[in-house]
């Protein structure tokens, strides 16, 4: 068995060995910060319409499960763009196992299967 002496070195020491043989300087191409002249004063906020939270698709997703007659996937998939396998991981990963929520479905005969979440019951 004959082995070679590699002359190389390592790619990591190459680049950091030839940046210094360079004779290149790092710098930074971020514009210098600014001075402060002194503490900043607070400008008046203009008055907002209060913040009621934001309507996700999540959110979206539950309020259309909470309908007395539910929703179906396709119903689902129109409301949040989603395609069938996410509406389904949806309703597996996040209503069931995260959330702990009842869900139920129900096929009508000739009728798509609808999705809704059980009420809870007692408590």
């Amino acid at each position: 068995m004959t082995t070679k002496a590699i002359d190389k070195l390592p790619k990591s020491v190459r680049s950091a060995v030839s940046r210094r043989a360079a004779g290149s300087k790092v710098t930074s191409t971020r514009a210098p910060a600014a001075a402060t002249t002194g503490p900043r004063k607070r400008e008046a906020l203009p008055a907002q319409q209060p913040v009621t939270g934001r309507v996700t698709k999540n959110v979206h997703l539950l309020q259309l499960l909470n309908r007395p007659e539910g929703a179906s996937i396709e119903d689902m998939m129109q409301a949040t763009e989603w395609q069938q396998h996410s509406v389904r991981g949806f309703l597996a990963g996040t209503v069931k196992k995260k959330m702990g929520l009842a869900l139920t479905s129900s096929k009508a005969e000739g009728d798509v299967r609808r999705y809704r979440v059980a009420p809870r019951r007692g408590r």
